[in-house]
């Protein structure tokens, strides 16, 4: 049996972003992003989760889809609190190399399974 890459990393980066979350809260005394970034960040690994139970394929994708949709918001905050200098240059490309690497990988189940679907 292999492991879920997807639900491992996904997982690892909502532990991280809610270490960021401290931070951002405790040490640059900010509420709001935060608390966007919280919500957006921590619903991927939650979604992920979701998806191992979907019904077919096809709501499989629709489900991969949704947490495409939530990493790529989790992006926007993260780049929103770089351009707003609540994170350093450091911290930024830390975070987003991890968000970029969870895109890559959901989208190439997506493309995959897509074509297992065709294929049928």
């Amino acid at each position: 049996m292999s492991e879920n890459v997807i639900k491992i990393k996904s997982f690892s980066f909502a532990l991280r972003i809610i270490k960021l979350f401290q931070f951002l809260n405790q040490e640059k005394r900010e509420f709001i992003l935060s608390k966007q970034l919280l919500r957006s960040g921590t619903s991927i690994g939650a979604l992920v989760r979701e998806s191992e139970q979907a019904e077919s394929k096809k709501d499989f994708i629709h489900k991969l889809a949704i947490v495409q949709k939530e990493a790529n918001e989790t992006d926007y905050w993260l780049e929103l609190l770089f351009q707003s200098d609540y994170l350093n240059e450091t911290q930024f490309k830390s975070i987003k190399s991890d968000i970029l690497e969870i895109n890559k990988i959901l989208a190439s189940i997506i493309i995959t399974t897509k074509q297992k679907l065709a294929a049928k």
